[in-house]
């Protein structure tokens, strides 16, 4: 059953990235690659992502050369300046109700083939689709930093039930079902 998945790293004090995008607190973090709840063995698990605007320009930026996905990904955005990356299937649009965010999600899981959807990040889109009863679960990879302000994890009051938790290098993981309303 595909279930649409937030799973994204935070800092302790809830913040996914810097004021200005930075995401350096979590980049000089240790991780054991192959360790529980690890990013490989997620990514094994989707079928289709979306992201905003900005965790699309980041990654662009950050790797301008090449793109980390084989799946079709979404980017949500009213920004007109977004090209997709060379030859990935990467699809630019804007679901600004929750009636279209719904049909968009529909697309999504069809694209998916069986496997989950990863909303890649940021938080006010994870946000969006908890709003829209689209979002089943959550997982965070808490990093052992404050940085007092910046981009938060998950700006909604979400019900959440945990699942599972572990330790993964610096990392304490845990993996939520969304309680839906």
């Amino acid at each position: 059953m595909t279930r649409t998945v937030y799973n994204t790293a935070t800092t302790l004090d809830g913040f996914i990235a810097t004021s200005d995008h930075s995401l350096d607190w979590l980049l000089s973090r240790q991780i054991d690659q192959n360790g529980p709840m690890n990013h490989a063995d997620f990514e094994k698990r989707v079928g289709a992502i979306v992201m905003g605007s900005s965790t699309y320009r980041w990654v662009r930026e950050h790797e301008p050369e090449s793109w980390a996905y084989s799946m079709p990904a979404w980017v949500l955005t009213h920004r007109q300046d977004l090209e997709p990356h060379p030859g990935a299937d990467i699809r630019i649009t804007a679901a600004d109700t929750p009636e279209a965010l719904t049909a968009l999600h529909t697309e999504m899981v069809a694209a998916a083939g069986g496997r989950d959807v990863w909303v890649v990040g940021g938080g006010d889109l994870a946000g969006q689709f908890a709003d829209a009863g689209l979002l089943d679960e959550v997982v965070v990879s808490i990093a052992p930093v404050t940085i007092g302000a910046g981009a938060p994890l998950l700006p909604r009051h979400v019900e959440l039930v945990r699942t599972e938790w572990a330790v993964n290098g610096e990392f304490v993981c845990v993996r939520y079902d969304v309680v839906k309303a």
